[in-house]
């Protein structure tokens, strides 16, 4: 099996946290889409031979904005070009996108998974953050996609909103279970260099929450989601049986994937690399048919590496035998020492030949991971 990330660098404005690429100058979208498409046939050959298409993902910026015409138009290039076994496609959406038209639009072009980016349904936060959409189209973005016949939908929320109490995280995780969209993605709000965020804590306007007020507002996702059915499969990432992400999933599984657009990264099974950050670039590269891409200078080190931190995230944790056959390292052998360490502490568990993450050693996740990096 393989995937496809298709990236759409445009947004109709600039979120204060965001650091993903993207541009709010849209009028080259149609040369985007162009390009996207010649791209598409250029690489054609990069995924491995007999491992057919099952995910594609429209990601972004913001996805959403593009007509229903531009997205067929790259889902045609795809189907010509490659050979699909489609398990999933989905696409990332701004609730402020969403009208009864454009859901029946995608659903006729074969999309069946949304991944609404709501964020928060708290008015005044939304406004901070700088979002396109407000809380009431938050709620009618839900409504709208299930009366469409979405069975697949995913939300985006964001905790970690410096405040004096938790009430504002109590109040958006009450009201995204009363929606039970079935899958929820929820990431702590980060502070980085380039965004506004990052600007404002620079000049002392803008101070982001302690590590302790954002794990207090981690172990509350978690118990929540629980109590409900849904099952934290990845650090991240909440879902229903049937309702998993799939093409997420092979991400974390070491599933190759080619990454199509400005940004875009790309796994073929042995080499990682990306496409330029630029969209003029880009546009103009491949009118000449260049690629504008860069192959990352991984070692088998590096890449068992990787391994070790995207499998200890999900539920299925790191299969050791797998991982001694696919990069020739016996982790407990070598990492004895502090995998005991970390058995001792509950921060792991150890069965069946497979490593995991605690309740407790998901709060530090990524420290955990690198105590286990190989060098």
């Amino acid at each position: 099996m393989s995937g496809i990330y298709i990236h759409i660098p445009f947004c109709k404005q600039a979120c204060h946290y965001c650091d993903f690429h993207f541009s709010t100058n849209t009028n080259r979208t149609n040369e985007m889409v162009d390009m996207i498409c010649r791209e598409l046939e250029l690489r054609s050959d990069y995924l491995p031979k007999g491992k057919p298409v099952n995910t594609i993902y429209f990601g972004g910026g913001t996805p959403s904005l593009l007509s229903a015409a531009q997205i067929g138009k790259i889902l045609d290039q795809i189907q010509l070009y490659y050979q699909l076994d489609l398990k999933e496609l989905t696409l990332e959406a701004n609730p402020d996108d969403l009208n009864a038209k454009n859901l029946q639009d995608w659903k006729a072009l074969g999309l069946d998974r949304l991944s609404i980016g709501i964020q928060t349904f708290d008015a005044e936060i939304l406004r901070f953050y700088n979002r396109a959409h407000n809380s009431k189209e938050s709620l009618n973005a839900i409504l709208m996609a299930k009366a469409v016949g979405f069975q697949k939908l995913s939300i985006d929320l964001i905790y970690g909103f410096p405040s004096d109490n938790h009430n504002i995280w109590k109040n958006d995780l009450q009201i995204a279970l009363d929606q039970d969209p079935g899958h929820i993605s929820s990431y702590c709000l980060t502070v980085e260099p380039k965004t506004a965020l990052g600007n404002w804590e620079k000049r002392g306007l803008y101070s982001h929450s302690t590590e302790d007020f954002a794990a207090v507002q981690f172990e509350m996702l978690m118990e929540s989601l629980d109590k409900v059915g849904y099952i934290q499969y990845e650090i991240s990432n909440f879902g229903k049986f049937g309702q998993f992400a799939i093409h997420n999933t092979n991400y974390w599984s070491g599933i190759p994937y080619l990454g199509i657009g400005p940004s875009a990264h790309s796994f073929d099974g042995n080499v990682r690399g990306f496409n330029i950050s630029n969209n003029s670039k880009y546009i103009d590269s491949l009118k000449n048919d260049d690629l504008a891409f860069t192959e990352e200078k991984a070692t088998n080190l590096d890449i068992a590496n990787d391994q070790i931190l995207t499998a200890l995230r999900t539920i299925w944790g790191l299969d050791l035998i797998s991982f001694k056959t696919d990069f020739g390292f016996d982790l407990l052998d070598l990492k004895n020492k502090q995998i005991n360490f970390l058995l001792s502490e509950q921060l792991l568990r150890l069965e069946n030949n497979h490593l995991t993450l605690t309740t407790k050693g998901k709060l530090l996740a990524d420290s955990v991971a690198v105590s286990l990096f190989l060098d």
